[in-house]
């Protein structure tokens, strides 16, 4: 690995741009030298905390010196500042969603492509170890013929949650409800295991929460192009003091593996290996690594985001793309987004 420090910047002052510091705090080789955020108190507090430069103007932020920025704004408010970033010679990296639509997605990746730099999105389920696990052992056929495969969010948010920001629960801004702004690590989690997805039909709802536009419960069926099916539920309506946690469910012929945010529950296979009681010892539910936010979206771990930093420098210090490219990103958003239209027309089948 390169022995240079690479500099960010953050776009955005809020909650997860804390995560973001947090984690280059942690890294030795990077470095946060900049923040911008148009309200000048929320910029200087977060540069006075973090010890970096404020910028309350865009174009002034993206001629700083810097090699990458990270875009923490509301989801829908993400292409602007990363077209700017981009046209300035940075590399990108985009909290989930890349942006509400595949549209505004490919202006970025257009940017991206037309100034040299990459599009990267925060994806930080794929760094897990069991994650990598998960993904192995379905690469090695052990499952057999994978005949369900699913993902399951059901969370909890207060009335105040939505209320605390104007964006919150806004198409324009949000992009959606309980999957586009909480169900999209584990959607992206499925798919990266799981593969493309071949067709759609779902049903949403308001049921718990008042004064928003999205819903804050929806369930899907979903066929795969290898020819598995499955169900995607997510809400933001599932009432509990810890939270539950988000859960991938596969299973075929030869066997079956739960994860539980980032344990397995189940971990079972016709054809046994030696190393599958090592699995579940060291990956089992029981041991502990980082919360996903069921409850409470400030217990999410910043270590998942340092693991999806590091690739990233990684990835632009070997000079290949980076593993969670905005044509990974783009792919949850193109579900989330044919799941809404299902739902919007009674749950009519929707092809990708």
């Amino acid at each position: 690995m390169s022995d240079k420090i690479y500099k960010f910047g953050i776009v955005g002052a809020g909650m997860i741009s804390q995560f973001h510091a947090k984690a280059f705090e942690a890294m030795p080789n990077a470095e946060l030298v900049a923040i911008f955020d148009r309200n000048p108190e929320r910029a200087e507090a977060f540069a006075s905390e973090n010890n970096c430069k404020a910028y309350v103007n865009l174009e002034s932020f993206v001629a700083h010196d810097m090699d990458f920025v990270t875009i923490c704004t509301p989801s829908g408010a993400h292409m602007e500042p990363g077209i700017a970033a981009a046209n300035a010679g940075k590399h990108v990296i985009v909290e989930k969603p890349l942006d509400v639509t595949t549209e505004k997605i490919d202006k970025m990746l257009a940017a991206c492509e037309q100034n040299n730099v990459q599009l990267i999105g925060v994806l930080p389920r794929r760094f897990n170890e069991s994650t990598k696990i998960f993904k192995k052992a379905i690469e090695e056929g052990r499952f057999g013929k994978i005949v369900l495969a699913d993902a399951y969010v059901k969370w909890w948010r207060t009335q105040e949650y939505y209320d605390s920001g104007a964006w919150r629960g806004t198409w324009a801004l949000d992009g959606g409800g309980a999957l586009m702004n909480q169900s999209i690590h584990t959607i992206d989690l499925l798919l990266h295991l799981m593969g493309e997805v071949k067709s759609v039909c779902a049903f949403a709802g308001l049921e718990a929460h008042k004064d928003i536009e999205v819903e804050d419960v929806a369930v899907a069926i979903v066929e795969f192009k290898n020819g598995a099916r499955g169900v995607i539920q997510g809400s933001t309506a599932c009432w509990s003091k810890e939270g539950h946690p988000a859960q991938v469910q596969i299973s075929g012929d030869a066997g079956s593996a739960f994860m539980v945010d980032d344990k397995f529950s189940v971990w079972e296979f016709k054809d046994e290996q030696a190393g599958d009681a090592d699995v579940l010892a060291q990956y089992g539910v029981g041991a502990e690594e980082g919360g996903a936010g069921a409850a409470d979206p400030s217990a999410i771990s910043f270590e998942w985001h340092q693991r999806n930093f590091e690739e990233a420098i990684a990835a632009v210090s070997e000079g290949r793309p980076a593993t969670t490219g905005g044509d990974e990103g783009r792919k949850a958003v193109e579900l989330i987004c044919a799941i809404y239209e299902s739902a919007k027309n009674g749950g009519q089948k929707v092809e990708l």
